[in-house]
């Protein structure tokens, strides 16, 4: 079992498991838990990353250039061993570098650096990925943090939700089951102005997604009991899941998605896809505030 990585501030602990650099806990100074219980019943799953891409591609093939490179959903960062690249009692920072093994099915030279710090009552995340082939980089990017639901505090799950920073009335997007593409037709959103009321059975059909989203902050939680606000600066989309059932709610602020059905482009061509030039790099932040009860 790989060992866990501690930091902490005065108000909040975290463990990441280099394995992933995976979020694996966040807990307050009273030792209250803000992360998802991980039942294998449900989804075993903490934070993934989502790199080089997000979600599912059509026969789970990256296609580039004319050639096709198996690539499974939501890449190989999440199951990748990172390096420890520096470490304080508030702050640690990952590395995964490209290998022979990653460009089996990436063929692309790349750096992926994910830095934790906490600062009083706030996670800060932020994850740059860096050009270092001879080539434009091409690569998606997504966040998937699984939140306890309900939230540690005493307030009901029925009566948590999600307050958006704005009104968002677009369409949403949802998978098709099966294959986990991007289904042709959109939904009516389930938000009403900012709000979205939580329930199981929105995820009945898998996950909400907003493929054009205009808020890059968001509260989650329940009056009378404790909120968490995610702040993602850089992600233009946003997934929110769960299993049906499940003690927890992921919240996932996204660059990129999976492909529509019956895509059959290049993967730079995808919308939502970035493309580095050599040399450059592209930071994403995602930042927890936990108010406890």
């Amino acid at each position: 079992m790989t060992d866990l990585i501690t930091i902490a501030s005065a108000g909040l602990t975290a463990r990441i498991n280099p394995l992933g650099a995976e979020l694996s806990s966040l807990a307050d100074a009273a030792g209250r838990e803000y992360m998802t219980d991980a039942d294998p019943a449900f989804w075993s799953g903490r934070a993934p990353l989502l790199f080089p891409i997000v979600g599912a591609l059509v026969d789970d093939t990256l296609r580039v250039d004319g050639q096709g490179y198996h690539m499974p959903k939501h890449g190989f960062a999440r199951r990748s061993a990172f390096v420890l690249a520096e470490q304080a009692a508030d702050r640690a920072v990952f590395r995964l570098e490209d290998s022979a093994e990653t460009r089996a099915s990436y063929p692309f030279g790349f750096a992926l650096e994910m830095a934790f710090a906490l600062s009083g009552m706030t996670l800060a995340m932020e994850a740059t990925v860096h050009n270092t082939g001879d080539a434009p980089l091409p690569f998606s990017f997504g966040y998937h943090p699984a939140f306890a639901w309900p939230l540690p505090g005493g307030a009901a799950k029925a009566v948590h939700c999600v307050l958006f920073e704005a009104d968002e009335p677009q369409p949403i997007r949802q998978l098709e089951k099966a294959s986990g593409l991007i289904q042709p037709d959109s939904l009516p959103t389930p938000v009403a102005g900012r709000q979205l009321a939580l329930d199981p059975d929105l995820f009945r059909a898998d996950a909400l997604i907003w493929s054009e989203l205009h808020s890059r902050r968001l509260s989650y939680g329940a009056d009378g009991g404790a909120w968490l606000d995610v702040a993602f600066p850089d992600s233009p989309m946003l997934g929110i899941w769960q299993v049906p059932g499940a003690r927890y709610i992921c919240v996932e602020p996204w660059q990129g998605h999976s492909d529509p059905v019956g895509y059959a482009g290049d993967f730079g061509d995808k919308p939502g896809v970035v493309t580095l030039q050599q040399g450059t790099s592209r930071s994403f932040r995602m930042d927890v505030t936990v108010r406890p009860v």
